[in-house]
């Protein structure tokens, strides 16, 4: 298990986040209980990166409480994965909405987002990983 200093990716989780792989992100509510979505998944450097949007239950959590957990399973492997324990370090609206257009691009082969909905604020949230771990270890 790695330290909270060394955590990273490595190439192997790179290459199953790149790929069409579907992520479960837990969150915390307010009184504890812990919250799960499915959710597209990428990473910049060695954060991993998903995309809401304001008012939704994911960036309300994780300003409370900026400790997630993200388990990511190889579609065509389910006994390989990527499971990272970790910590919200950055929020942010600044390019958010062209993530969520490359998140389109990569999981729906569309150039835009298509299920934005009218004043929609998208969000970045940037996850510093404190341990990351494959499926079997």
């Amino acid at each position: 298990m790695e330290s909270k200093a060394t955590a990273r990716l490595r190439e192997r989780d790179k290459e199953i986040l790149d790929r069409k792989t579907f992520a479960h992100l837990a969150t915390l509510m307010p009184d504890g209980s812990p919250q799960v979505t499915p959710v597209w998944v990428g990473y910049e450097g060695y954060r991993i990166v998903v995309n809401s949007a304001e008012g939704r239950v994911k960036p309300r959590n994780v300003r409370n409480d900026s400790r997630v957990a993200l388990a990511a399973t190889d579609p065509d492997n389910p006994y390989e994965a990527v499971i990272v324990r970790g910590h919200v370090d950055e929020i942010t609206h600044e390019g958010a909405d062209e993530h969520i257009d490359a998140m389109a691009k990569k999981y729906l082969d569309e150039d835009e987002y298509p299920f934005r909905q009218p004043g929609e604020q998208r969000v970045k949230i940037y996850i510093q990983p404190e341990v990351v771990k494959g499926a079997n270890e």
